[in-house]
């Protein structure tokens, strides 16, 4: 499916990526390191989930949820006294899910050498009402050539996580079919 293809609510009007890219920076100090004295990776994790949590809010026009992360690769470890450069944006959205992808980049504070890519991720959020329940999210509109080449990325990481849920939800009733219990 192609944004083409997609028929938008017309109660929703959609929204470009860039309306929600947002970019989140931190220096890192000597309380995000680990026991070998890099940056903690759930430290980059949780910068990674806020600035994602950011867009998804801002895509969505309102509270949104967490609901996976998929692909978490660390690149290169992140020293104290690096600053970090967390970037998202919206690629895809679904009734109410959206995938967020975020790149994390780092650079020295003090130095003026170029920014290295340490990370990156995809999240899946969800928005919600007030009572937690689903709600319709604008569709986004890719605008350059790279959101469309995010988009159908986006598409197919859909398709794997939906194929793995099924699969693995078969599995359990045959198991259970079989009277293994869980």
């Amino acid at each position: 499916m192609t944004t083409q293809d997609r028929r938008p609510d017309p109660e929703i009007s959609g929204k470009p990526t860039s309306a929600a890219r947002t970019t989140l920076s931190h220096i890192m100090t000597g309380s995000d390191t680990n026991l070998l004295g890099t940056v903690h990776g759930g430290v980059i994790m949780k910068l990674v989930d806020d600035v994602a949590g950011a867009v998804a809010g801002r895509h969505s026009g309102g509270p949104a949820v967490t609901a996976s992360m998929d692909e978490m690769a660390f690149l290169e470890p992140v020293r104290v006294g690096d600053l970090v450069h967390v970037k998202a944006q919206c690629n895809w959205t679904g009734r109410s899910s959206m995938e967020i992808g975020v790149r994390v980049l780092a650079e020295r504070w003090n130095e003026s050498t170029p920014a290295v890519q340490v990370g990156s991720a995809y999240l899946v959020f969800a928005a919600v009402d007030a009572e937690g329940k689903p709600r319709r999210v604008p569709p986004v509109l890719p605008e350059t050539d790279k959101d469309r080449r995010r988009y159908q990325e986006a598409q197919i990481r859909r398709t794997h996580r939906l194929a793995r849920r099924r699969a693995i939800m078969e599995l359990r009733e045959q198991r259970a079919a079989e009277g293994f219990e869980d």
